[in-house]
């Protein structure tokens, strides 16, 4: 499944990531919107994956279920002509590496007599702030070799959010996808459903790759990929039960457990701040200073919010520390409903609660609302661990200097 519309640096441009699902949730998804689907079912080990193949008789493809593109080539995807043959797949499959993803479960769908390959996808398109549709009459595996080389075979539609994909804009996209005017009348409503799953799910990419004609004559979505957005998870309750919690990375685990916006990124400077912007821009300050002392990097997203309570900043802390990478922590908050005497009292409150777990120094930087006496609060205190900053830049600096000291 080609990965090409959406990558992984965009999905972090959010703060709160979007939610990949494996290929056999899409499929299940898909068929509750009524797009048409093969029958699959998942196994775990190759007894299963035979009495799957049993049950659904006939040819089967035996599909290894990971997070990532390129299964095929890998092995991970492999036809079975009987039970026998989809049991012996399984025992290759199962526990296969493909690109640092071991596979865990296969699903194992009916088979299909392909006379062509589609290729559909509706995404976010973060640069134009809009939704855009990407079709191709040219469809299959090497969708990414043909947007390269022949671009002009790729479709690119802007969808409106508000009119979204309707028969008509689908007949449209299907005309201006080169589609034969025998195949727009049955690949449009297709189209539609699909749309009906990105707009009805939250979704910031629905792909079918391939989309194929089956020599039946039917249209089926042969294999697809959904990502949820994690934003919108609180109108969906049952989104929660698709994540991956064997891939989730442990320490963003345990932020979402304590409601904190973290994400996890490669460097060695912890950073937290109240307010998405603020944090963001604190990375930005922490990177550029980093230059000068090793190429130290921010080591994480975390924004505790407007509450800078003792046990909120103990949470973040605790977090923090819990990442090996992290070597000093720069703590950049501006007061405001939140004032900058409270932030102070949370930062001692949550030093006395982590006690002997808390060893990393601590740049503290405040502003705004009381910080004089926010200041005077961490003075007095006297923690051997935290020092004082006055500007943003120094604060950075400071960090900065000290994760290149303990690196």
């Amino acid at each position: 499944m080609s990965r090409f519309s959406l990558r992984d640096d965009e999905l972090k441009a959010d703060w709160k990531t979007s939610v990949d699902l494996f290929e056999y949730q899409a499929r299940d998804l898909f068929e509750s919107y009524g797009v048409p689907v093969l029958p699959g079912i998942i196994a775990d080990t190759p007894e299963d994956v035979r009495a799957a193949a049993e049950k659904l008789g006939g040819v089967t493809v035996v599909k290894a279920q990971v997070k990532v593109g390129g299964r095929g080539k890998a092995g991970g995807v492999k036809v079975a002509k009987d039970a026998d043959a989809a049991e012996e797949a399984a025992k290759s499959i199962l526990g296969l590496d493909i690109k640092g993803h071991v596979v865990k479960r296969v699903m194992v769908a009916g088979g299909a007599r392909i006379a062509q390959e589609f290729y559909f996808s509706v995404l976010l398109d973060r640069a134009n702030r809009s939704y855009l549709s990407l079709t191709s009459y040219e469809g299959g595996m090497e969708i990414e070799q043909l947007a390269v080389e022949r671009p002009e075979a790729l479709a690119r539609i802007e969808v409106d959010p508000i009119k979204g994909i309707d028969l008509e804009t689908a007949k449209q996209i299907a005309v201006d996808a080169k589609f034969p005017e025998e195949l727009i009348e049955k690949v449009a409503p297709v189209f539609v459903k699909l749309w009906e799953v990105y707009k009805g799910e939250d979704a910031t990419l629905v792909e079918v790759n391939p989309l194929v004609l089956t020599e039946e004559g039917d249209i089926i979505a042969l294999d697809g990929k959904v990502s949820l957005d994690e934003n919108a998870g609180f109108r969906h309750p049952g989104h929660e039960a698709l994540e991956d919690a064997d891939a989730a990375d442990p320490l963003e685990a345990k932020a979402k457990k304590n409601d904190l916006n973290y994400v996890k990124l490669d460097g060695e400077v912890g950073v937290i701040g109240n307010g998405a912007g603020l944090v963001m821009s604190t990375l930005d300050v922490v990177s550029y200073a980093g230059e000068k002392h090793g190429g130290v990097k921010p080591a994480n997203f975390l924004d505790i919010g407007g509450g800078a309570s003792a046990q909120v900043m103990a949470n973040g802390l605790d977090v923090i520390l819990g990442d090996p990478q992290v070597k000093s922590v720069f703590v950049n908050v501006f007061g405001g409903i939140t004032a900058c005497d409270a932030v102070a009292n949370g930062i001692v409150g949550a030093l006395e609660v982590l006690g002997d777990t808390a060893t990393k120094p601590l740049v503290v930087r405040l502003d705004g609302n009381k910080v004089e006496e926010g200041r005077a609060i961490l003075e007095k205190a006297a923690h051997p661990l935290v020092t004082l900053a006055l500007t943003m830049d120094d604060g950075a600096d400071k960090a900065a200097e000290l994760a290149h000291a303990a690196k």
